[in-house]
């Protein structure tokens, strides 16, 4: 639980700080479509943010179960993919990170099909 509550932490802070950034520090020097990009990032970082906060605070009324913590997981291959290769594509343009996104989406899915199933299971 206290490590998803740390991650969750961490990945807020740094979805603001990238969030102003972009806002701020990119502003005209990157094309729309980076910009675009950018701020898909940040959103799908930060929604999935507070997902593993979901998770950890869930953990603290159900220790050990696989699937929330799977889940929390999940979440965070899926930032670190999908969010991850949006940032770096947005910079370099480069095709190769941009096929990298459609997998932390499916990193999200599984986390939410597997948040899902914890919540049937254990509430």
């Amino acid at each position: 639980m206290k490590i998803f509550l740390i991650i969750g932490a961490v990945l807020g802070f740094l979805a603001v700080a990238l969030g102003a950034f972009g806002a701020h520090g990119l502003e005209g020097k990157l094309s729309e479509k980076a910009m675009n990009n950018w701020g898909k990032a940040v959103d799908y970082q930060m929604f999935h943010t507070i997902a593993i906060i979901a998770v950890a605070l869930l953990l603290a009324k159900f220790e050990g179960s696989g699937l929330l913590t799977t889940s929390g997981w999940m979440f965070l291959v899926g930032i670190i993919l999908f969010s991850g290769s949006l940032y770096v594509y947005s910079f370099t343009s480069i095709t190769t990170f941009a096929m990298i996104t459609p997998i932390g989406g499916l990193a999200f899915l599984i986390g939410w099909v597997l948040l899902g199933i914890a919540g049937i299971r254990l509430l």
